[in-house]
């Protein structure tokens, strides 16, 4: 038994002094070493900061990897108005993907809307035609002013037009004529301003200039 608690004594001991020792060594090495150097270096995140995402502008974006083409335009312009859906008609009465009023689709030769707003061959056939016919009544405007900024916005022939398409080829005279001062917004607030911008850039250069644009299926 004396030879028992010999033996244990000693090894307390031991491992007393051990433990001990390398304690001290750790803690000396921590005040002499920094095991993660950043002073003087660039460092680069991956996250935004809370004063980076309180500045970050955030835009909408279509989905759809369709460039700045013409079929771009429509789909971008189509999702902005109904998110795409042939079928939906708004509390005020616009119908479809381009949210068509009923005024509109007469002047460019459609009368039935039960089958307009059934018939997604017929509503992309209508956007055309609209084009055509607010790209010649404003085609003095789009040579006019494309190229220029107005009301802080830099004017594109597809800017314009998607105007139109919003408040008609009228309010974007008003807009361009008065060099910004005049801003038609439809009731859920979208303006001629903001169109004109977020549609800025598309190829709309095969919309032809049609007075008497219709529908042709």
């Amino acid at each position: 038994m004396r030879n028992y608690l010999k033996v244990l004594f000693f090894l307390v001991v031991v491992f007393v002094i051990s433990t001990g020792f390398t304690a001290k060594n750790e803690l000396k090495a921590s005040k002499t070493i920094n095991p993660f150097p950043t002073e003087n270096l660039n460092l680069y995140y991956t996250v935004l900061n809370k004063n980076e995402i309180l500045n970050e502008e955030v835009e909408e974006t279509f989905s759809l990897f369709l460039g700045k083409s013409f079929i771009g335009f429509k789909e971008a312009v189509g999702f902005k108005e109904s998110q795409g859906r042939y079928h939906i008609v708004n509390e005020f009465g616009y119908m479809g993907k381009y949210q068509f009023g009923k005024s509109t689709l007469k002047t460019i030769g459609v009368y039935n809307t039960h089958s307009f707003r059934n018939d997604p061959l017929l509503q992309e056939k209508a956007f055309e035609a609209n084009l055509a016919r607010n790209k010649w009544v404003l085609r003095r405007d789009i040579k006019r002013f494309v190229g220029k900024r107005i009301g802080g916005v830099v004017v594109t022939e597809s800017g314009i037009l998607a105007a139109a398409h919003l408040g008609g080829p009228g309010s974007v005279k008003n807009f361009l004529r008065s060099y910004g001062s005049n801003v038609f917004a439809d009731a859920y607030g979208s303006s001629v301003r903001y169109y004109m911008k977020k549609f800025a850039g598309y190829d709309t250069s095969s919309v032809p200039e049609l007075k008497n644009s219709k529908v042709n299926l």
